[in-house]
C-alpha cells in the first residue's frame, strides 16, 4: 500500500550551501500526491513536486524549479522518503534549501520512520523490460539498469587520489539496510574544492560536523561511519535520484563513477520508457 506519516513532524537546521537556518514541517498527504514541497515563505505558498521534469539543476547538489521557484539540496531528503517507502508527503520549507543536518539522511529517517502509516491505494512498481544505459562521451562514467526481480544498486568510484582509492559497494536495497547501511554515509568532499566552491557562493554551511572532507593526504574527520562511507554516500545519492521516478524499483542499477548529471539522465530515460507496472 502507498505510504504516509501519521501526524505533522517538524524539522530545523541549515543549509550547505546558503549556511542559512531552515525549518521544515512535514505534513500528511493523501493517496497519488507524491513528494511535494511547498515554499511557505512566498506569496502564494507555491509548491514544487518531486518529479523529473521539475529538476533544474544537478551540479553538487539536486535542485528542483517550478515557475520560477526554487528548492536546492533535496537528495538526502529524498532518498530518506524512498528508502523508508513514503510515498505521500507535504514538506512546507521557510527558505530554498533543504537543512544538511549531518550531511547523511539520518535525522530525517529517525524523525520519521516510527510515524509511518499506509493508505488504503496500492502501489506501482516500476520494472524495465529492456536495459537502460547513460554516459559521458569524454569521461569512464556511465548507469545502468537491468531488469530484476529486486532493486539492487552496485556502484564504484575512483578519484584518482591519494586519500580516496577505488571503491565499490553493492546492496540489496530494503528499508532495513537503507536504515543501517546507506542512510548514515555522510556527503564528502575535497578540502582543495572549498575555495572556489565558496567563490560561487556555496558551501557556506559546511563544516566537519555534516561532511567529510578530504585533505591532500589524509581526511580531515576523526572518524569515518564506514571504511567505504564515501561509495556509499553515492549510492545514497542515487537513490534520491531515482525517487524522481515516483514509485519504487525492480532493477539493478551499475554506476560507475555516476554522479547527479547522469542519474538524472537515465531518470528521464525510465520516465519514457516501456515498462512493467506491477
Amino acid at each position: 500500500m502507498q505510504q504516509t506519516i501519521k501526524k505533522e513532524l517538524e524539522y530545523s537546521g541549515i543549509g550547505l550551501h546558503t549556511g542559512e537556518q531552515i525549518h521544515l514541517v512535514f505534513k500528511p498527504a493523501t493517496a497519488g500526491t507524491g513528494i511535494v514541497f511547498v515554499r511557505q515563505d512566498l506569496s502564494g505558498k507555491p509548491m514544487i513536486k518531486a518529479c523529473p521534469e521539475n529538476v533544474n539543476n544537478t551540479w553538487r547538489e539536486l535542485s528542483l524549479k517550478k515557475n520560477g521557484v526554487e528548492i536546492h539540496t533535496v537528495e538526502h531528503l529524498l532518498a530518506a522518503l524512498s528508502g523508508l517507502g513514503i510515498d505521500n508527503i507535504e514538506i512546507a520549507v521557510n527558505g530554498d534549501e533543504i537543512p544538511i543536518g549531518d550531511g547523511s539522511a539520518l535525522p530525517f529517517v529517525e524523525l520519521l520512520k516510527d510515524e509511518i502509516i499506509s493508505r488504503n491505494t496500492s502501489k506501482k512498481v516500476f520494472r524495465p523490460k529492456e536495459p537502460l544505459w547513460a554516459g559521458s562521451s569524454t569521461e569512464d562514467k556511465q548507469v545502468i539498469l537491468l531488469p530484476s526481480d529486486e532493486w539492487r544498486i552496485t556502484y564504484t568510484i575512483d578519484f584518482e587520489h591519494p586519500v580516496v582509492k577505488t571503491q565499490l559497494a553493492t546492496f540489496v536495497i530494503t528499508q532495513e539496510v537503507f536504515v543501517k547501511e546507506i542512510a548514515p554515509a555522510r556527503t564528502f568532499g575535497f578540502l582543495k574544492e572549498v575555495e572556489s566552491l565558496h567563490a560561487r557562493g556555496l558551501a557556506k554551511g559546511g563544516s566537519l560536523e555534516n561532511a567529510i572532507v578530504i585533505g591532500e593526504d589524509k581526511i580531515l574527520n576523526d572518524s569515518l561511519r564506514f571504511e567505504n562511507e564515501l561509495v556509499r554516500h553515492k549510492i545514497l545519492d542515487l537513490i534520491g535520484d531515482f525517487s524522481l521516478i515516483g514509485m519504487p524499483i525492480l532493477g539493478h542499477v551499475i554506476a560507475i563513477k555516476s554522479g547527479h548529471d547522469l542519474n538524472l539522465k537515465l531518470v528521464q530515460k525510465m520516465a519514457t520508457c516501456a515498462i512493467d507496472i506491477y
